[in-house]
């Protein structure tokens, strides 16, 4: 039984809670700007800092007095497995190559050069360079699309290659059985800007009929579904950074419910253009380090400033064990839940108690079937925000009682923040980290907070057999997601 004052909400209980007699009470607390140092407290204290954000209301949580065993998924027509793997990404186009260049420490950040950026305070981002849609694109389609909507089509046809299913395969099954859900935080921005910049500059007439179209954020899932036939559930979710991780836990309930056999999902983003960086620049969110632009995004770093923003595209074949076995299909991993909530707090500052995302964490590992003993990893959300990096700690370290045998990483040390884009592009390294027992470092760990006591995997990779992973991603608007990810056992 829960009882609950006020509004905030709670997602799942909280297992084997003993404190006042299966009784805990979350005490008032302010927010943090991103460019405040968040003080940790051990949870038994509250935790306060000066700031205009709401306050959150008193929480009370009452314990169910008995906690089942975790239960995974047994029925083949219900068991989600990912059959492939695609993306655009600072480091190319390839997986291996992806992920060698993370396991090596490289770092893909550089100047901004796509456009004039030498009036900006910041001039850096992780951009994607010599990108190529040959093959995938046709060249009068390829010379319209926004970039969004470019990195979406090839990265989605690079997993259904990667599945075997490309497109004389699929024209042999049934597309109404396959979706298609591809996110993006963002949309088509350079389309967006373009049509504004004709409207004012040279008046409606002048605004291309593409300007809609390629604007809006559904339409990279449309474009790959009218690219390959694909005529199953199709659909965008837009929660700025944490929109590939919501893609995959909505695609894994169409397979549950028997929607569908085959999703295509993941998230794209493509906005390292003018308006895309001024506006993470007024909110006062990016790194400003110029000078070392490598040296940039180092989350859990004492001297770290913001962000670092990045783009690309990461796409996942989600498949039904059923259908994959049906049809001979290489099983990479497997999708075992995943969870959605919301912080109800403020519009860009995480809660500072980390409620929202611990009990994100929580009900993921209930919809998954396992206990947080069985975890060994964690893909963190790790921005290299102020406040963000370490809410998301107590938070994991809230539901991980025992963490001297977890290892905790960031991809965006060395990728920057791909915004709707991050959720697919980490979820392909949290997959890679089951397949191949390394673990990619976390970069730029040089001084590291005293309060992070989990292994960070600090500038050299490691060995480690990973036997559950999560991944974490959390959007402005104080939207937590984290998806579970296993190595097959059939």
């Amino acid at each position: 039984m829960a009882s609950i004052a006020g509004t905030c909400p709670l997602g799942a209980l909280l297992r084997n809670i003993s404190e006042n007699n299966g009784k805990i009470s979350v005490v008032h607390y302010e927010g943090l700007r991103l460019q405040q140092r968040l003080q940790m407290h051990s949870p038994s204290h509250y935790i306060s800092a000066s700031s205009s954000a709401p306050r959150c209301r008193t929480i009370k949580v009452m314990a169910s007095p008995t906690v089942a065993a975790p239960k995974r998924e047994k029925d083949p027509k219900k068991r989600v497995v990912i059959t492939g793997m695609g993306l655009v990404s600072v480091f190319g186009s390839d997986i291996d190559g992806f992920y060698n260049k993370l396991l090596e420490g490289e770092s893909g950040i550089s100047l901004i050069d796509r456009f004039d950026a030498s009036n900006f305070p910041v001039r850096f981002g992780g951009q994607i360079r010599d990108f190529s849609s040959e093959g995938y694109i046709d060249g009068k389609n390829d010379r319209r699309l926004d970039d969004c909507w470019r990195y979406c089509i090839v990265a989605g046809k690079r997993a259904l290659d990667d599945a075997n299913l490309g497109q004389q395969v699929l024209d042999t099954m049934d597309k109404t059985r396959i979706g298609v859900l591809v996110g993006s935080g963002m949309g088509g921005i350079t389309a967006f800007s373009t049509g504004v910049e004709a409207l004012v500059q040279k008046g409606y007439k002048k605004i291309t009929p593409f300007f809609i179209p390629y604007s809006i954020t559904n339409m990279g899932s449309a474009l790959l579904a009218i690219d390959t036939g694909l005529m199953g559930p199709n659909y965008s979710i837009s929660t700025a950074c944490a929109t590939a991780n919501y893609c995959f836990c909505s695609a894994a309930n169409h397979i549950r419910k028997g929607e569908a056999d085959i999703m295509v999902v993941g998230g794209t983003e493509a906005a390292i253009m003018p308006s895309g960086l001024g506006g993470f620049i007024a909110c006062r969110a990016l790194s400003h380090r110029n000078e070392g632009p490598k040296k940039a995004s180092r989350p859990w770093d004492k001297d770290r400033d913001g962000f670092v923003m990045g783009e690309g595209s990461g796409v996942l074949v989600m498949e039904s064990l059923e259908s994959a076995t049906k049809r001979g299909a290489r099983i990479i991993a497997e999708y075992l839940g995943g969870a959605i909530t919301c912080d109800a707090h403020h519009m860009t500052d995480p809660r500072a108690d980390g409620l929202g995302v611990s009990s994100c964490i929580s009900k993921s590992l209930e919809d998954a079937g396992v206990s947080p003993e069985e975890v060994n990893y964690v893909n963190a959300h790790a921005t290299s925000t102020l406040a963000g990096d370490l809410a998301e700690v107590n938070a994991i370290k809230k539901v991980f009682k025992d963490t001297s045998e977890l290892k905790m990483n960031a991809t965006k040390s060395m990728i920057g923040h791909g915004l709707g884009a991050a959720g697919g592009l980490e979820a392909i390294a949290t997959i890679k980290a089951i397949t191949t027992g390394w673990l990619h470092p976390t970069i730029n760990q040089d001084n590291l907070e005293a309060s992070v006591t989990i292994d960070t995997v600090p500038n050299v990779k490691k060995k480690h057999e990973v036997n559950v992973g999560i991944s974490n991603s959390f959007g402005f608007g104080g939207h937590n997601s984290v998806v579970v990810f296993a190595p097959f056992r059939p």
